[in-house]
């Protein structure tokens, strides 16, 4: 396996990574963002009140975009395997 053959399995790992992390990582930035708002206007400043909101929201993110996840994951485990075969020969 050459330096070329590690560096593009790097840059699709990091990649996807990348990609399967944004949707929970966006929608905790949006949620926070919302509360923080909230939280100046009323003048609450309940540290707490931001978790669980927060929590709630990533994990029906998750589960909406879980099939999808699992599509992702599996044409990189394909990948993987691919390139594993190849470095074999």
């Amino acid at each position: 396996m050459d330096a070329t053959a590690v560096n593009s399995i790097t840059h699709d790992l990091l990649v996807t990574g990348m990609l399967l992390a944004t949707p929970a990582v966006v929608v905790s930035l949006i949620v926070g963002l919302a509360i923080a708002i909230m939280q100046t206007l009323t003048s609450i400043q309940e540290q707490t009140l931001t978790f669980a909101p927060r929590i709630v929201a990533v994990g029906v993110v998750l589960m909406l975009t879980g099939p999808w996840t699992i599509r992702v994951l599996s044409s990189f485990t394909l990948r993987m395997m691919h390139h594993f075969v190849e470095a074999g020969r």
